[in-house]
């Protein structure tokens, strides 16, 4: 596996000996002085050119790089964007275990979006064309302190949406389920359980996507219950995560409450659980809920 060095010399020497290329900057983990380090982490690459055709049209121009296991190019076919004349980019795994993904974007196009990416760093400016930027932080993603109407909303939705679960479960319906459970349910559980990470650290902290460094400041019990609502197929198994979330989340949210001067409405939990628990027990061949 070629190393950082290396990569990063094929990187620069490549926009050095290319007059297309006026500028290089990098964002993304490597630039997040918070992000783990580890041998997964993507080189995130963005070369500022002065058009995109060129290199679109030379297919063999990224052999450069290295030996291609698979790649995708982001911006044609199905799930690409319109206007590949401002941006165009290849991702690109290679065999050594090394990521790169990279994008060309004309000049104009970057100082329109570059003071927005607070984890952009610029690595080598040819021609002195881009502007001064601070330095890399991730502070656009810490978590916010909610006001009340968040924070009741989030509540809200957690609760409303477990009766979608129920009645799924009942149903036997398990894509449906791990749907509501993964896409409505979990995402208010995971802000829930930032909020107490971030009244932890005065809310300067990322906890990552999906909540993947809540680790770092929940208690060991807590993120072991949190890991513990990934369930598999099985009926039980789906109802017990169930369970585990609504107390985890009840638990959470009246912390919350408590810590950060809010109101929580109780009785929208505990009518919830009954209801589930109601469901749970239902025999198969009921003809009424009640």
């Amino acid at each position: 596996m070629r190393t950082e060095e290396q990569m990063m010399k094929l990187i620069l020497d490549t926009a050095r000996e290319d007059e297309r290329i006026l500028a290089v900057y990098m964002n993304g983990s490597r630039t997040n002085p918070n992000a783990p380090e580890d041998i997964f982490q993507d080189y995130d690459i963005v070369y500022v050119v002065k058009e995109t055709e060129s290199f679109q049209q030379d297919r063999a121009w990224i052999d450069r790089f290295g030996e291609r296991l698979f790649m995708q190019y982001p911006e044609d076919g199905f799930f690409g964007e319109d206007n590949t004349k401002e941006c165009y980019g290849w991702l690109m795994q290679f065999a050594d275990g090394n990521r790169l993904d990279l994008h060309v974007i004309v000049l104009e196009r970057v100082l329109r979006e570059i003071h927005s990416d607070r984890l952009c760093r610029i690595l080598l400016d040819k021609q002195g064309v881009l502007p001064k930027i601070p330095e890399a932080t991730d502070e656009d993603h810490w978590v916010r302190r909610p006001g009340q109407e968040e924070f009741l909303a989030v509540c809200n939705e957690f609760w409303w949406c477990l009766d979608n679960v129920a009645k799924g479960l009942w149903r036997r319906e398990i894509p449906y389920v791990q749907d509501m459970l993964n896409q409505n349910v979990r995402p208010q559980l995971v802000r829930q359980l930032s909020w107490k990470a971030g009244v932890k650290e005065d809310f300067r902290i990322s906890v990552g996507k999906s909540g993947k460094y809540l680790y770092r400041w929940l208690e060991p019990q807590v993120w072991e219950r949190f890991l513990s609502t990934y369930a598999g197929s099985g009926i039980g198994e789906l109802w017990q995560a169930v369970e585990t979330m609504c107390v985890l989340f009840e638990e959470t949210a009246a912390e919350n409450a408590a810590a950060l001067g809010l109101d929580y409405c109780r009785e929208e939990g505990e009518n919830c659980q009954s209801y589930l628990r109601h469901v749970r027990k239902l025999p198969q061949d009921a003809k009424e809920v009640f």
